[in-house]
Order: C-alpha cells, then sequence, then structure tokens
C-alpha cells in the first residue's frame, strides 16, 4: 500500500490506518445576526473555509453557508481532535471574514464575535449505531463458534 490516499468504500487508507470519519458540523453568528446576505459574501465565507481546511488536512464533502449559520459535512484525519478542527474553522474564519469585510463587524458585530461560542457536531458513517451494537454484541457468540 502506498502513502498516498485512497478512498476505497468511503475509507481513507493511510500508511498506519484505514478511517472513515464524517462528522456534521453546524455553528451560528453571534445573536443570529445575518452575516452572509449576499451572493458575494457567501461566497467569500466558503472561499475562507476552503482554505482553513486546506490548511488543516480536512475534506469538505459538503457546505453551506446561510445568513446566519453555516453547515458543514467534513472528514479529517484521526490525528486531529475535532475541537481544534472547530477552532480552526470558528477563529480562522472569523478572523480573515473580518479583515475582509470591517463595515460588517462594525454594523452588526461590534462585540468583535462573528460566531456564537456553541456548535453543534455529530459523527455519520455508513452503519447506523444499532448495527455496530449488534456487531459488538454478536463478537462473544461469533467466537465462540470457530
Amino acid at each position: 500500500m502506498s502513502n498516498k490516499k485512497q478512498r476505497l468504500d468511503d475509507a481513507i487508507y493511510e500508511r498506519n490506518y484505514v478511517y472513515n470519519f464524517h462528522f456534521h458540523l453546524i455553528w451560528v453568528t453571534k445573536y443570529r445576526n445575518a452575516a452572509f446576505t449576499t451572493p458575494q459574501l457567501v461566497s467569500d465565507m466558503k472561499t475562507i473555509l476552503h482554505r482553513i481546511a486546506e490548511l488543516n488536512e480536512v475534506t469538505i464533502e459538503q457546505m453551506e453557508v446561510m445568513p446566519d449559520h453555516v453547515h458543514m459535512l467534513i472528514s479529517f484525519k484521526p490525528k486531529h481532535a475535532p475541537t481544534n478542527i472547530v477552532k480552526a474553522f470558528k477563529g480562522g474564519s472569523a478572523r480573515m471574514f473580518f479583515e475582509k469585510h470591517p463595515e460588517i463587524k462594525q454594523q452588526k458585530f461590534w462585540g468583535g464575535h462573528l460566531w456564537s461560542p456553541s456548535y453543534y457536531m455529530s459523527t455519520l458513517g455508513n452503519m447506523s449505531k444499532e448495527v455496530v451494537e449488534k456487531y459488538i454484541n454478536n463478537q462473544r457468540k461469533n467466537a465462540s463458534r470457530h
């Protein structure tokens, strides 16, 4: 197996491990203020988020920037902590967005924060929680048969 990534059956094969992580990540603007109200502002934020993903070895599988929140379906190597990935996206995007659009910071985010401190993140996979639970519960039974 080479060092290069290969996608087979939605899993990513690395030199020392194979992973299949998919995270649904949502976060909102501070006070749910509408910040991304034009196609250009949405495009600017998407460009920023793609750049942050590239810098942090994150694959954005799906993304939508709404006026007051962001939805992302992302995947990243197991060596990265999910909380650090969230911090990179939220902190980096706020800084870069306000550098590009200082007028929005002055008009709507006078406290200096683009994002609310909270976020929602869930994991997804090809198998449901119930399927995995059943598989694990049957391991002892299957091992005793062999």
